[in-house]
Parts: C-alpha cells; structure tokens; sequence
C-alpha cells in the first residue's frame, strides 16, 4: 500500500516510492531542489489577473491567488474609465471613417447604400458611413496613355495602310475626368478602355490614308482627326472622360525595312526635282515661244496692215493724178515728168555741167565735189 500514499503523480513521502522514482519509475519523482512545474489554473488565473490590470482593474491579492478560486473573487472586468475610453475610440474611428477631404484639384462621389448620391467639391466634408461612402477622383489632372512600340511591345504599334503599307505608329492621349459620377459608374477599367479606344481609332484612320501623306504633311490633320474620334467614341460611351490633346510623336516604317524605305524615300525626292525642273525648263521654252510666235504674228499683222494702206494711198493717189491728167493732159504730163526725175535723180550722186559757162570743152579743174558733199552731209 506504500505506492498508494504516494499518490497519482507517484510523489509520496516514504522511501520506497523514492527509490522507485529513482529507479526509473518515471517522471513522477521529484528532488526538493528541482523547480516546481505550475499548474494549469495558476496559469489561467495570472493571464486573468493582467487583463484587469490593462483594463483599469487591480490585480488580485498574494500573487497567484488560491487554487482553484474563482473569477468573481477579483474586480470587475470593465469598469467605467474603460467603458469611456472605449466609447471615445469609437467616436474617433467612426468620425476618421465619415469624414473625408477634396483637395482644389479633385472631386467628391458620395454613394448611398452604393448607388450615386451626389458629387461634392473642394474642402471637407462628411458621409454617414456605412451607409454612404466617398469616392476622391483626380478630375484636373492630366493622365497620359503611351500607344505604340515603347508601350505594351514591339508589334502594339504597326498598322496597315490604305496602299498596303506597314508603318510604324507612336503617339500619346492626353486625358482627364470631366464627369466623376459617369466615371465611376460607366467604365469598369478606364485606361483599359481609352488605350483600346484610341489605338482602334488611330487604325481606323490610318487604314483611310496612304503612306507617304501620314510620313510628310497629314500629321497635324490625323492629329485632329484621331482627338475627334476618340472623343465622340468615349461620349458614346458616357464616359466622363476629356481628351485634353493627341500626341503623334512619330509614324515611320518597320525596323527591318527603314534603311531601305529612306532610300526609296531619298530616290523619290530626287525624281520629284527633276520632274519639276523638267517642268520648269518646258515651261520656260514654252512660253519664250508662245511670246515669238505672238510677236511674229504681230510683226505680220503691221506688215500687212502698212502694204494695204500703202496700195490704198497709191490707188487713191493714181485717181487723183488721173481725173487732173484728164482735166489738163500736158500739164499733168509734165509735172509727172518733173517728178519722175526728181525722185530717180535723187538717189544719184551727180554733177551737171553747163557746156556754155567756161571756154575751151567746158571741163572745170578737178574739185572733189563728191567728197565734199558727202563730209558736208555726215557733218549735218
């Protein structure tokens, strides 16, 4: 009956229950030295004993208090400075979950029960959460949305042309929310649906042109055209969104092929100028002879103008000579003589002589008359 007053954890007072702890009876035997191992309810009872404490209570009397003793034998668990401050808390997190601010920049959409209820502007104010939360959307800010190679990858920017051309397109949408309630409600991912609305817009445009306007002069009005349609496409939608400017940054061929199509490029510009010198030296000898030919026809007309008025004269002349000759045949006779004469006789250079004025044959020393008649008239 010895193991018996050792009692259930084998830890009796006489010698033979030590023994046999010693012995290798187990873990029941214990040396005074060896530490105390403390007990479950003396566990239950200290962690007990610190929550009072945390909550304004004092801890119970002798350390650990008796064993088994209950919960009641302490203070209470709340008391009314933990109630109070517990209350205070709980007005600062409901007033920091009802109270909200709109920056100069931003505006507000109050939900009601999760429908829209209103918009509010600048400044602070307060929703009666949980039944109505806020929405703060940046509404002056301007957010871009890059399109192209430098993108989402090599292939995001290539497009087809109208003439069967492959170029390569870059540009930005500049955008920002006009409407935050048409926002919030109307587009389930905004930037994904403004990339896919303007890279659908810009294909469509390119697909309407040809290469070689997009490369030189139509930038600006593809420009304008794709701020148009992205626009008018996202009002459609009632989106609540303002494309604030385009930016085409560049349009050129594909990698692979840029060295060769600047060459074709290079070899088209130079045809260009030598078409349109060509055309310029063509129009020069046209219109020099266009300007000859209205010249000679001119020189013609006076010619013909001057011979007819010519032979009019003479006819009108040749009347007038004949109704005098028919008037008095002898005088009209001589006077034609006289001036048939004069006119023949002045294209000659000559001398008349007098045979009857000088002695001997008439032949005066030699004079040369003819020179000096000729220095007298290049002196007048």
């Amino acid at each position: 009956m010895a193991g018996n007053n050792g009692g259930p954890w084998g830890g009796g007072g006489s010698s033979g229950g030590g023994n046999r702890g010693n012995n290798g009876g187990g873990d029941g035997g214990r040396r005074p030295e060896d530490p105390q191992i403390p007990e479950i309810d003396e566990l239950v009872k200290k962690g007990q004993e610190q929550l009072r404490v945390l909550m304004g209570g004092r801890g119970g009397q002798g350390g650990g208090g008796k064993r088994g003793g209950g919960a009641g034998g302490g203070a209470p668990l709340f008391t009314k400075g933990s109630l109070l401050l517990g209350g205070i808390a709980a007005v600062f997190l409901y007033g920091y979950a009802s109270f909200y601010t709109v920056k100069p920049e931003e505006k507000g959409v109050e939900l009601f029960l999760g429908s829209f209820h209103r918009t509010t502007d600048e400044g602070p104010h307060f929703a009666w959460w949980p039944f109505i939360t806020a929405e703060v959307l940046p509404t002056s800010t301007e957010q871009i949305e890059n399109i192209g190679t430098g993108s989402r990858g090599s292939d995001a920017g290539l497009m087809l042309t109208g003439d069967e051309n492959i170029i390569d397109v870059d540009f930005q949408v500049v955008w920002n929310i006009s409407d935050p309630a048409r926002y919030l409600f109307n587009l389930r991912d905004p930037r994904t649906t403004i990339n896919a609305v303007a890279e659908s817009a810009m294909r469509e445009i390119i697909a309407q042109s040809e290469l070689a306007p997009i490369l030189n002069r139509d930038r600006g009005i593809i420009r304008d055209r794709l701020e148009e349609l992205i626009q008018s496409t996202l009002d459609s939608y009632d989106s609540g969104v303002n494309i604030v400017r385009v930016n085409f940054d560049g349009a050129d061929p594909p990698e692979p092929v840029k060295d060769a199509f600047r060459d074709v490029q290079s070899a088209g510009q130079e045809r260009d100028r030598l078409e349109k010198q060509a055309d310029a030296y063509a129009n020069r000898k046209l219109a020099g002879a266009r300007g000859q030919a209205a010249q000679t026809l001119e020189e013609a007309e006076a010619y013909r103008a001057q011979v007819v008025n010519e032979a009019s004269g003479e006819a009108s002349r040749f009347s007038a000579v004949l109704e005098e000759y028919q008037k008095a045949p002898d005088v009209t006779r001589k006077r034609l003589y006289l001036e048939t004469m004069e006119e023949v006789l002045g294209r000659v250079d000559k001398i008349i002589l007098d045979e009857n004025s000088g002695e001997g044959s008439g032949i005066v020393p030699y004079l040369p008359l003819n020179e000096l008649r000729r220095s007298g008239s290049e002196g007048n």
